[in-house]
């Protein structure tokens, strides 16, 4: 079908020009402006030298105590999006046993099996252990887990807790252990 023909069916979109929303002038009405701070999605449509004037006595905060500003402000740098002090949305399941819930750990206090005594476990054992690694290690794979397992167990996450500052020693204790044992430099 021609452009020509294509034309007889489709009625083309007439764009009327907006005058402008300022009492008195005939100017066509090109830019935005909101109404006001609660309706920044409802608009006024100005001229340009309106729009400039208007913009130019804009002022969000008029009205605002000081207090009420800075928590303007506050709310502003997070995006409106809510926000909590670090480590404090952590949870109740910290330090819970995800893996086997604890079913197959092997404590000393503990007896692998019913009745057999407790098998004695080295250092090295209690360090693979706890960043729950199994040999062989690569240097890659023993970083990784390092890693994360200080990001979860960091003081700082936990609000300071002292639980969490002796864990994060364990952990840097038995990283200095499995490097040196299995990657000697």
């Amino acid at each position: 079908m021609t452009r020509s023909r294509l034309a007889e069916y489709v009625d083309p979109v007439r764009i009327l020009p907006r005058s402008c929303d300022h009492p008195g002038c005939a100017g066509s009405g090109d830019f935005r402006a909101p109404r006001s701070k609660t309706a920044l999605h409802d608009f006024y449509w100005f001229c340009l030298d309106h729009v400039r004037a208007y913009n130019a006595a804009w002022n969000f905060y008029a009205g605002m105590t000081t207090a009420e500003i800075e928590a303007e402000i506050r709310h502003d740098t997070v995006w409106q999006r809510p926000s909590w002090p670090l480590g404090a949305r952590v949870g109740a399941l910290y330090g819970a046993k995800w893996r086997g819930f604890g079913l197959f750990d092997l404590d000393e206090d503990r007896p692998a099996e019913a009745g057999a005594p407790a098998r004695p476990r080295s250092p090295i054992e209690k360090a693979l252990a706890l960043f729950d690694l199994v040999p062989p290690l690569t240097l890659a794979g023993l970083k990784a887990r390092y890693k994360e397992l200080v990001k979860r167990h960091h003081p700082d996450t936990h609000g300071g807790d002292k639980a969490a500052e002796e864990k994060l020693k364990e952990i840097i204790q038995a990283y200095s252990m499995l490097k040196a044992s299995y990657f000697p430099s």
